[in-house]
C-alpha cells in the first residue's frame, strides 16, 4: 500500500497534519508520543487495505502547529472529535498506541457516538498497581531532560532501550524518524510526559465506554503492560484481548502485520455500515 496523502486540517486554533490513504470505513490512527509516524509499517499491510486510514499528527509534531504549553489528555481528545467533524466523519473506529491509547479512551468517553470501536495498542501503566515505578521512570526523565537539553535526553532514552545503534534500528523502521524526533523532542518531554501522569481516568469513566474493545499487547512487553492487559479487562467488561508472541511495546514497528491482522479481523466483526443501518431503523 503507499503511504498516502497529507494534508493540512483546520482544528480550531491550529492546523492538524493528516495523512489518509485508501477508502472504506474511517479507522483514525492517532498519533502517539515521539514517534510521528509509527502507525506507518501498520497502514502499509494489505490486511488494512479496504479502510480509509486517517492518520494524524497531534499538534507539536511533523506538520501540525506547535505546542506552547501543556495540553491534556482531554484537550487531545477535543482535537481528534474537530478533525473528524473537519473531515465529515460522523463515527470512526478509533486506534490509539502507547500515549494516544489515553487519548482514545477519553475520546470514546468524551464523545461516544463518534467512536464506533477502540481499540488500544499497549496502553501506557499510569493507573497499574506497579504505576509508581512508572512515575519515578519518569521523573528521572524530567531530571535527564532539565540537565542535558531535550536533544541530548532523547540520544539517551533510546539508547537505553534499543542499545547505541537505535538510529539505524528506527530509521529501518520508519525513514526520517530519527529527524522528526529531534524536531519534536521537546513536545514530547514538556508536553506529552506531564499530560499523560496527570491523566485522571478510571474504573467509573471506563463504564462510559459501550462500544467494542480490542487491546493488543506484546508477550515480551513485561511487567508494567503485563499489569495494563488486567486493567483494560477490569475496566472493559466488553473488552477482547491479544497478545502478539515475541513483541515488546515496539510491537507496531516490529510486529507489524501481525497486528494488522488482529485488527482488521476486529474490525471487521463490527461493521460501521451495519451499526448506521441499525440505528436508521
Amino acid at each position: 500500500m503507499a503511504d498516502g496523502r497529507r494534508v493540512l486540517v483546520p482544528v480550531g486554533d491550529a492546523q492538524i497534519e493528516v495523512v489518509e490513504q485508501g477508502r472504506g470505513e474511517p479507522v483514525l490512527l492517532i498519533q502517539t508520543a515521539l514517534l510521528a509516524e509509527e502507525f506507518r509499517p501498520m497502514c502499509r499491510e494489505p490486511a488494512l487495505a479496504d479502510y480509509r486510514l486517517i492518520r494524524m499528527h497531534r499538534r507539536g509534531y511533523e506538520g501540525s502547529s506547535p505546542v506552547t504549553d501543556i495540553r491534556s489528555i482531554a484537550a487531545e481528545a477535543a482535537d481528534c472529535e474537530a478533525l473528524l467533524d473537519a473531515l465529515d466523519v460522523e463515527r470512526a473506529h478509533v486506534v490509539g498506541l502507547s500515549f494516544s491509547s489515553t487519548i482514545a479512551m477519553q475520546l470514546a468517553v468524551d464523545a461516544p457516538r463518534r467512536v464506533h470501536s477502540l481499540s488500544l495498542l499497549e496502553a501506557p501503566p499510569v493507573h497499574v498497581s506497579s504505576a509508581d515505578e512508572f512515575r519515578a521512570a519518569n521523573d528521572e526523565l524530567a531530571a535527564d531532560r532539565a540537565e542535558h537539553g531535550a536533544v541530548a535526553t532523547l540520544d539517551r532514552f533510546w539508547s537505553r532501550l534499543l542499545g547505541p545503534d537505535w538510529r539505524d534500528q528506527v530509521e529501518r523502521a520508519v525513514p526520517g524518524a530519527v529527524a522528526q524526533m529531534t524536531r519534536d523532542a521537546t513536545t514530547f518531554f514538556d508536553s506529552d510526559c506531564p499530560a499523560v501522569l496527570s491523566w485522571p481516568f478510571g474504573r467509573e469513566r471506563a463504564a462510559h465506554v459501550t462500544r467494542p474493545v480490542l487491546y493488543i499487547g506484546g508477550s515480551a512487553s513485561g511487567q508494567w503492560f503485563a499489569e495494563v492487559r488486567e486493567l483494560v479487562r477490569d475496566w472493559f467488561g466488553q473488552a477482547e484481548v491479544r497478545t502478539i508472541q515475541g513483541a515488546d511495546h515496539s510491537l507496531a514497528l516490529t510486529h507489524a502485520a501481525e497486528v494488522a491482522a488482529v485488527l482488521a479481523e476486529f474490525l471487521a466483526r463490527h461493521p460501521v455500515d451495519r451499526a448506521l443501518e441499525d440505528a436508521g431503523n
